[in-house]
């Protein structure tokens, strides 16, 4: 028996697509797995674990799906603006993000919200785990770029952008990030916190994906997906992948290559197969469905066996962080067995105030 994935696109009709796509050898077939109507709003974001299903949208919440039994797992109500980002954490913790500002951490092991911190002044655009799960870093539409010690809750580091970046994210090996603002691209060392190179697209960028840690697959709001060298700041491939703007795009690694898969306005989900050794070459097209929708997100899940084992906390240590980390130290955290709670020593809150909507999952 072949290799077997799903692929999950969210749409603009408030539906979630779910196709599961089997491998055997040479032969590809993509068939129907599910679809869902669960939001009231246009589907925004969607990322999934080992085992969970979760999709923002603009009707402010976040919806649960256990992808091992094919059930719904509830709903997480704790923010009051669009969701923006959503990005698991291995299997043990979701962070999420929206318009209210917050930056949410949330535990899957009962689906309460460990931390709640006002990231931005105005909305959070876009957030990234670093490999190790001790830092993250976000962008809003205050211009700024902010990188977060999720061991205590903490900002490490704010940096002026002076333009309102909507996506950033980690390289692979955690050694770089880059940032994205419209239609261009600033590739960051860790290290320095510095820009280490720049590149720029036709057209405004929608999604990125690290195809290696030195090259990044770029769609837009054009028909071409583009395959930049970060060390030599260059496009080294580029190729027409939808007839309309692409909106998504997510990787899968296979052996000695990747699968990608790009998501359109024109209802199409198409997988690609790019040999990285001949990463400069159009990739191959494997297959294509047609749902009939205006997708706007997408993410990929590998079906696997159901653990007895308990999710895995976060380390609690980070030589990565330590560069970053020149931490106030107006703020003390204190652990307790179900939540981290924030102290205040009288400087202004960061945590949002008055009611929570917070409703825990099934």
């Amino acid at each position: 028996m072949g290799l077997e994935i799903k692929i999950i696109a969210g749409s603009y009709e408030q539906i979630t697509f779910g196709y599961r796509v089997r491998i055997d050898g040479e032969d590809w077939k993509a068939e129907p797995d599910f679809t869902h109507h669960a939001h009231t709003a246009c589907l925004s974001a969607l990322t999934c674990s080992d085992r969970f299903l979760a999709t923002g949208s603009k009707d402010e919440t976040i919806q649960l799906y256990d992808l091992r039994r094919k059930s719904e797992h509830g709903s997480l109500l704790h923010h009051d603006g669009s969701i923006t980002c959503l990005e698991f954490y291995g299997s043990s913790h979701l962070l999420s993000g929206a318009e209210d500002g917050l930056l949410c951490v949330w535990s899957t092991k009962k689906w309460e919200s460990l931390k709640s911190i006002k990231a931005h002044r105005g909305h959070v655009t876009s957030l990234s785990v670093h490999p190790s799960g001790k830092l993250a870093l976000t962008v809003g539409t205050d211009k700024t770029l902010r990188t977060w010690n999720l061991i205590d809750g903490r900002s490490a580091f704010i940096k002026n952008i002076k333009e309102n970046a909507h996506i950033v994210m980690w390289s692979s090996e955690g050694d770089k990030y880059v940032v994205v603002v419209d239609n261009k691209v600033d590739v960051y060392n860790l290290e320095t916190a510095s820009v280490t190179g720049s590149f720029s697209c036709p057209s405004r960028i929608s999604s990125i994906r690290f195809l290696q840690n030195s090259h990044l697959a770029v769609a837009g709001d054009d028909e071409v997906v583009r395959f930049f060298n970060l060390s030599a700041g260059k496009c080294v491939c580029e190729f027409k992948a939808h007839k309309n703007r692409v909106k998504a795009i997510d990787t899968f690694p296979l052996d000695d290559a990747l699968l990608l898969v790009t998501a359109s306005n024109d209802g199409f989900i198409k997988m690609w197969k790019v040999h990285l050794e001949k990463i400069s070459e159009p990739p191959a097209l494997l297959l294509e469905v047609n749902t009939t929708a205006r997708l706007t997100c997408l993410t990929i899940f590998q079906p696997g066996q159901e653990s007895a084992e308990e999710p895995a906390a976060p380390p609690s240590t980070s030589s990565a962080s330590e560069v970053l980390l020149e931490v106030s130290r107006k703020r003390r955290v204190r652990i307790c067995p179900e939540e981290v709670v924030l102290e205040d020593d009288g400087s202004p809150p960061e945590a949002k105030k008055g009611k929570s909507k917070q409703k825990k999952a099934k």
